[in-house]
């Protein structure tokens, strides 16, 4: 039970550490007052150009992958005998995942969890995260809408999670409620962009 704590604790602290307000800072600027206000890659992106927006989703990737991978490095050397491998990295996912959307150091004001999001399935479930980065990418080629295509891609994440468990032969009850979870928080976080959207006023990515 400690352990799990630990997990959980650790992942979620990983997970907030602001990488998109740090690069504003960095840059002079507070991210939070620019743009659309949001401290992820994509505001930071459009705002600062790609010198900052390409590191910070990295980063923001890293924290998700990161936390699913020391912790099922955690569970292995520790081996506790009622939870699974595959238990502790979907906790450290999600706990990730909460930790960017809302984290601690910045009143509970975050990102949209996409990126980490990201990470955390690559490091659970790199085959369905593949399916889910061509969604997103053909999303996002139609549209020129971030938004639309990070929505898409997590609508789409459990029934990928579930065709692909299924092909392999394998349960994945407990990865396909996790996926769930995932894309309840990533698609929340974006209900200000639906809102922009349903209005008109949604930006695009314009092609240079």
């Amino acid at each position: 039970m400690l352990t799990l704590a630990v997990v959980v604790i650790g992942s979620y602290l990983l997970g907030s550490i602001p990488f998109g307000y740090l690069a504003g800072r960095i840059a002079g600027i507070d991210i939070r007052s620019c743009g659309s206000g949001n401290v992820g890659a994509t505001n930071v992106m459009r705002t600062l150009g790609r010198g900052y927006g390409y590191p910070v989703f990295a980063a923001d990737f890293l924290k998700g992958f990161g936390s699913v991978k020391m912790s099922i490095l955690i569970a292995t050397r520790v081996q506790p005998e009622w939870n699974s491998q595959e238990m502790f990295g979907i906790v450290a996912a999600i706990s990730s995942v909460l930790g960017h959307s809302f984290p601690v150091w910045l009143r509970f004001k975050g990102g949209k969890g996409v990126a980490t999001s990201a990470g955390a399935l690559f490091g659970l479930a790199p085959i369905a995260a593949l399916v889910g980065v061509a969604i997103w990418i053909l999303t996002f080629w139609l549209t020129r809408y971030v938004s639309v295509a990070s929505i898409a891609a997590a609508a789409a994440l459990p029934l990928i999670i579930l065709i692909t468990t299924w092909l392999s032969r394998t349960t994945g009850k407990l990865l396909f409620y996790s996926s769930v979870c995932l894309a309840a928080v990533v698609i929340w976080r974006h209900r200000s962009n639906l809102s922009r959207l349903m209005r008109g006023t949604e930006p695009r990515f314009i092609r240079k």
